[in-house]
């Protein structure tokens, strides 16, 4: 097994690696003067992915996406990975190999080493666990630093990857349909979902910029994530809904399916774009800055605010005539 994921990983870089793949510990060198930052996640099969429309390259491929969006909403350098697999026996090799070929393709564009990691026996379904490490030069840019007054911004376009998570369970269900939605629209809500892409650059970017203060990734979906940034930073937020960033295809896939697009966008989860505040005055210039620099948009959705006495913290949403629009809240593991 130790050849087999060293031929799926022998075409990363080894920048920083000093002893991988193939002894007990890696020996890594780190930058000299940076933080260190570290992440990992848990995918479980039938709960974060489905073999019945994920391969097993697709499952590779988002097991470290969604830590290298980690790394990212810190602001930081994702430069190692650890990867934990465990499959029921006996193992498929074809399987095995496509599932590193897709973590590698995720790893090379951001130049991520991966350089150890586990192989079991499963008793059943996949389970993975992937680690993460990453450097940060500066200052890392954490959810507990909103303060009132703040704009609230994101990243790119939200909900494509509910959408695409509805077109695929309806596409498993009805033998190879997309269910009405048209191919081109079909194939990018399924990549959204199956091959999301980690912000790194962007959040390399906004991390740099001091007019930029908390931020995040969005994996439970905006409604989860940001209560979870107010709770941090003991505040209140009010989110205009006519200003978010709802994706084409997922208003062009919630007519034909029947879903919800302003649902999918606040609380379907997995878009892993980066949510952030921000100094009001320097929305424009980070607006221009960031899309110069990586070609992707920065949208501001609502501001923070002070708690009222006696209020926790939380999220308002407000339609475009002020009224509030009741919506519920993303993903929760574990249903509470």
């Amino acid at each position: 097994m130790v050849r087999l994921i060293r031929r799926a990983t022998a075409r990363l870089g080894d920048r920083g690696v000093l002893t991988g793949i193939g002894d007990d510990t890696a020996v890594l060198a780190v930058t000299p003067g940076a933080k260190l930052l570290a992440t990992t996640d848990l995918l479980i099969e039938d709960i974060h992915f489905r073999r019945a429309y994920a391969s097993p390259r697709d499952i590779g491929w988002k097991a470290l996406a969604v830590n290298l969006s980690d790394i990212a909403s810190m602001g930081g350098t994702p430069r190692f990975a650890l990867v934990g697999l465990a499959i029921p026996a006996p193992p498929r090799l074809d399987e095995v190999e496509a599932f590193y070929g897709g973590m590698s393709d995720a790893a090379a564009p951001h130049g991520v080493s991966i350089v150890g990691g586990d192989l079991s026996t499963s008793p059943a379904g996949w389970m993975i666990n992937v680690t993460v490490l990453g450097e940060h030069a500066g200052t890392p840019r954490l959810r507990s630093a909103a303060r009132p007054g703040e704009a609230v911004a994101v990243t790119g376009v939200l909900g494509r990857s509910a959408a695409g998570l509805a077109r695929l369970e309806r596409e498993a269900r009805a033998a190879g349909s997309t269910g009405g939605v048209r191919r081109e629209i079909a194939e990018e809500i399924a990549a959204a979902h199956l091959r999301p892409q980690a912000r790194v650059a962007e959040g390399r970017w906004l991390g740099a910029a001091p007019a930029v203060h908390a931020m995040m990734d969005l994996s439970d979906g905006l409604a989860t994530d940001l209560d979870h940034m107010c709770r941090e930073s003991r505040v209140g937020a009010r989110i205009l809904t006519h200003r978010l960033p709802v994706a084409p295809a997922t208003r062009d896939a919630a007519g034909v399916l029947g879903g919800d697009a302003l649902r999918w966008a606040t609380s379907g989860g997995e878009d892993y774009e980066l949510l952030l505040t921000c100094d009001p005055d320097a929305v424009d210039r980070l607006a221009t800055g960031l899309r110069e620099a990586t070609g992707t948009a920065l949208t501001v959705i609502g501001e923070i605010c002070e708690l009222e006495p006696g209020q926790g913290p939380g999220v308002a949403f407000l339609g475009a005539d002020g009224e509030p629009v009741k919506l519920p809240a993303g993903y929760d593991h574990f249903g509470g």
